[in-house]
């Protein structure tokens, strides 16, 4: 494994570094619970928009200082907000906030990966369930949360948990707003895999470095072609997986795959 190199933020709430060739964002506000601050949203921006396009960059890894991964919105500031401005302005500032921390994630190209150490809960778990994959410490626990504080929730968990995990599961979650151990949402879909908590900061890494050493322009292609299946049907689906295959096809990367194929060796691919 070869040395990162840290990335400023602009803020001590998110660090971030890039080594062998993965992002890793890390939520740094432990004695917060690593809740969203204010001060990380413009910081995450502009991560997330530079990883995006940084060739250096294969795979993004997004986890939490100490034993959580966000407990999503900063509660304790809730009843200090501006509730005094126009309520179009609160709904087009929260439309922004939104677009900022969820928008921007789910826009990325390239795979992303949340590793869990601990509790996901409200938009922290939005931001989990915006990755590709999400791997959890065991002792993780997930919770929508919105319920206990009366909210009806926000930065796209309707979406996620719906396609996630169906129509009935995602309302349970919402109204019962119960705390789920790693184990019962691996076997409902939030998550992919569960590991021991020793285990996981070395796990969720090796899984986000094989990634970043995949065929980049070809996790592209296949993100936007799952995306385009969520609101398109068989047909129009296939249509559009069609043309994206022949760009994939005409690139270095799948010659050198069907090339290490037969060569039964590992493939070196460059992104395209």
């Amino acid at each position: 494994m070869s040395q990162g190199f840290q990335i400023d933020s602009g803020t001590d709430d998110l660090l971030a570094e890039i080594r062998d060739r993965v992002a890793v964002i890390t939520f740094n506000r432990p004695q917060a619970r690593n809740a969203l601050s204010k001060g990380m949203k413009v910081a995450w921006r502009k991560l997330i928009e530079r990883f995006a396009e940084d060739t250096r960059v294969g795979s993004i890894l997004i986890t939490g200082a100490g034993t959580t991964f966000s407990a999503g919105g900063d509660v304790k500031g809730m009843g200090q907000s501006s509730e005094t401005a126009a309520f179009d302005q609160r709904v087009a500032d929260l439309r922004a906030d939104q677009r900022t921390w969820i928008g921007a994630l789910v826009a990325v190209r390239k795979p992303t990966v949340a590793a869990l150490p601990g509790a996901a809960a409200g938009a922290g778990l939005a931001l989990a369930l915006a990755c590709d994959i999400r791997i959890a410490a065991r002792s993780a626990i997930l919770t929508t949360s919105y319920a206990r504080v009366a909210l009806s929730g926000d930065c796209g968990i309707a979406w996620l948990l719906t396609r996630l995990v169906g129509f009935s599961r995602a309302r349970e979650l919402m109204f019962l707003a119960e705390r789920i151990d790693a184990e019962r949402a691996e076997s409902i879909g939030l998550l992919n895999r569960v590991v021991p908590d020793v285990d996981l900061p070395e796990t969720a890494f090796a899984l986000a470095a094989s990634l970043a050493q995949g065929p980049t322009f070809a996790f592209s292609c296949m993100k936007d072609n799952l995306d385009h299946a969520l609101s398109s049907g068989l047909r129009q689906s296939m249509d559009y997986e069609a043309e994206n295959l022949i760009r994939t096809e005409l690139t270095f990367d799948h010659k050198e795959g069907a090339r290490a194929f037969a060569e039964k060796r590992k493939p070196l691919f460059r992104g395209h």
